[in-house]
């Protein structure tokens, strides 16, 4: 119950809903006890009428408004309950609002590793599942726990004042059926999670395969990627069995003993009818509370079982709610202003879930670009500096050693080496993404550790060899780094990466939708578009990732010219295994297995003899053999 108290305090903006659809209850639960106070009361008429022989005319009147004031309750129960089923339906969206904000804002700001360790798929199908548990599991009992405790109450009230033996009765079965139940929760919840865990890898892998039906569908695993999603499905088949059987093999025994027990309620009932210490009214009375004294326990069951997933689900989701997120990260979310100038948001990072300000808020946050004050730059300082810099992806050995360099302004570095070299690495550890296990990284002359990593990312604009765009318009692709961009900026920076003529082209220009990932564009079309991209992001620190490492020579040239035209100017980190494309640059850096070899201009290293010498060497190679092959067939 403590992670359903987490919720109730996580979405307490919801309290004005809450109060509401517990007034309804009430209201609800009060509208039904009087039913049958009043059938009891008819009863007792017709029966006094029906031994008098005569004199109907009274009772007949009685007995009528006695039915109209039984229409009236039963009118006021079926509006009121669904006054309380609406207020109930917004809640539950709300509730589902709030809890997907926040889960999707943590996930935003959790650190590069814990991504390495999960699968997308697995992720989204979590949230899905474990905010439909636990919205489903409030809604039922908002519309239902406050009337079934006012009932029950009231039931044992009038049944102590009629023949107090009933309420005994009833004090033994509700805390006995509640342990009953109670005793297949430890057994139910483990077995639940390993239905979940099987559920959720194979929803991720649902989910990874559709991103990638073109690699399924052209190495022909279309069968086997069915058989591993059956077999994870089929595996939760006996986990169910198991389950079922044990909640059932429970079920009859709870029921077993509640028949047991309200057999002797209503032989006490009859009984002391008979003897004439109830009327018939009373007696009808009587058997209408126990009945509705029967429901609510016998519901019990469906209950538990629902706040049983309710609990296994919101588990998983503080699980990763309570992940701790970067420091940097967190400092500009505890920055985010909580009030209504700024949308209502409330970050989902500090305990328990609250906003900063102590209050959580339900309305979904306004897309606010937030962005820490501006950080001087120190004056002569390298614009990018690894300082002895050491680190491993995982607890092992390190894949970089001892990494020192430093970028002047305006400078353009080549980082050359094999795969596996740790290039990429470099560039990760610049953005953020992870700490260095040992030394430093510096950008404008400040410890990049010291750096908000909004500061720190907002100074540097990417180029990856994957273009990773949006399934969006390519206007909102190539403004993603800057929303608010105009649409001659937009225009003007696609010129400039040599995009605007191909753009143009489609029927619906700029406003095109280029499909997930951007399916519906060539390779070199969705390279330009992300040169276009941050070339309006305008950061004086450019990085770029084997660009055109996976394009063929001539849509390689057209990227080229805009790449070209994005380094103009700008401090410049390259990544390349095309050599010709780093002809150009003021220094190569070269890395052997995580260490640097060399650096020098590219004039110095071709003569050095090293690795830059030799991949040199490989690439005319290869070119004399590309040329002799054209000759001879050619």
């Amino acid at each position: 119950m403590t992670s359903l108290l987490r919720i109730v305090r996580f979405t307490r903006a919801l309290a004005p809903l809450y109060i509401a659809i517990i007034a309804c209850s009430v209201l609800t639960a009060v509208a039904g006890l009087a039913v049958p106070f009043l059938i009891g009361h008819a009863t007792d008429t017709v029966a006094g009428a029906v031994d008098e022989q005569g004199g109907t005319g009274t009772a007949v009147r009685t007995v009528v408004l006695i039915a109209a004031a039984v229409l009236a309750a039963e009118l006021a129960v079926t509006v009121i309950s669904n006054v309380g089923g609406w207020f109930g339906d917004v809640m539950s969206n709300r509730m589902r609002t709030i809890l997907s904000v926040r889960y999707y804002d943590k996930l935003l700001h959790l650190p590069q590793r814990w991504f390495d360790g999960e699968i997308t798929g697995t992720i989204v199908a979590r949230l899905n599942r474990s905010i439909t548990e636990i919205t489903n599991f409030t809604k039922m009992m908002s519309n239902s726990f406050a009337s079934m405790l006012i009932t029950t109450a009231a039931v044992l009230a009038i049944s102590a004042w009629y023949a107090w033996p009933l309420t005994v009765l009833l004090l033994i079965v509700f805390p006995v059926y509640v342990w009953l139940t109670s005793l297949t929760s430890v057994k139910w919840q483990r077995l639940e999670g390993e239905k979940n865990e099987q559920i959720d890898i194979a929803s991720g892998r649902f989910a990874e395969v559709v991103g990638q039906i073109r690699v399924v569908k052209s190495f022909v695993r279309e069968r086997g990627e069915l058989a591993d999603f059956s077999r994870r499905f089929r595996s939760t088949d006996a986990t169910t069995r198991a389950q079922s059987s044990h909640w059932h093999r429970m079920d009859v025994i709870r029921r077993a003993f509640l028949n047991l027990i309200f057999f002797g309620i209503y032989v006490i009932i009859f009984v002391r009818t008979v003897q004439g210490q109830f009327t018939i009214g009373e007696m009808v009375l009587l058997i209408q509370l126990m009945a509705m004294a029967k429901a609510p326990v016998e519901s019990m069951s469906w209950v538990i079982d629902s706040a049983q997933r309710a609990i296994a689900g919101s588990k998983d989701y503080f699980r990763v709610m309570e992940t701790p997120v970067d420091p940097r990260t967190a400092a500009v979310m505890a920055a985010r202003p909580t009030d209504a100038a700024d949308a209502g948001h409330a970050s989902g990072t500090v305990a328990d879930g609250e906003g900063v300000d102590g209050h959580a808020d339900d309305r979904a946050p306004a897309p606010v670009l937030t962005v820490s004050p501006e950080i001087e730059a120190v004056p002569g300082a390298p614009v990018v500096a690894f300082r002895g810099v050491d680190f491993a992806y995982e607890d092992g050995e390190d894949v970089l050693h001892e990494i020192d360099f430093a970028v002047a302004r305006g400078e353009k570095i080549a980082l050359v080496g094999e795969s596996g070299g740790g290039k990429s690495t470099i560039v990760n550890l610049l953005l953020g993404l992870y700490e260095p296990r040992r030394g430093s990284i510096e950008v404008v002359g400040r410890p990049s550790a010291e750096l908000p990593l909004d500061q720190l990312r907002s100074r540097i604009g990417v180029v990856f060899q994957d273009a990773s765009l949006f399934s969006g318009s390519i206007r909102e692709n190539i403004a993603y780094g800057r929303p608010e961009a105009s649409e001659e900026e937009v225009v003007d920076a696609a010129r400039r990466a040599n995009a605007d003529t191909f753009i143009r082209r489609f029927p619906a220009g700029y406003e095109q939708v280029i499909g997930e990932r951007g399916l519906k564009l060539s390779g070199g079309q969705r390279q330009r578009i992300a040169v276009a991209r941050a070339m309006l992001k305008d950061a004086p620190v450019l990085v770029l990732d084997e660009a055109t490492s996976a394009l063929d020579t001539k849509a390689e040239i057209q990227v080229q010219k805009g790449l070209e035209e994005l380094m103009a100017g700008r401090t410049s980190l390259i990544i390349a295994h095309r050599l010709s494309t780093i002809a150009g640059v003021d220094r190569i850096i070269t890395l052997s297995d995580g260490r640097i070899d060399e650096i020098g201009s590219p004039a110095e290293l071709a003569a050095s003899g090293g690795i830059y010498a030799q991949l040199l060497d490989l690439q005319s190679a290869g070119n004399k053999k590309k040329l002799a092959t054209f000759d001879i067939t050619g």
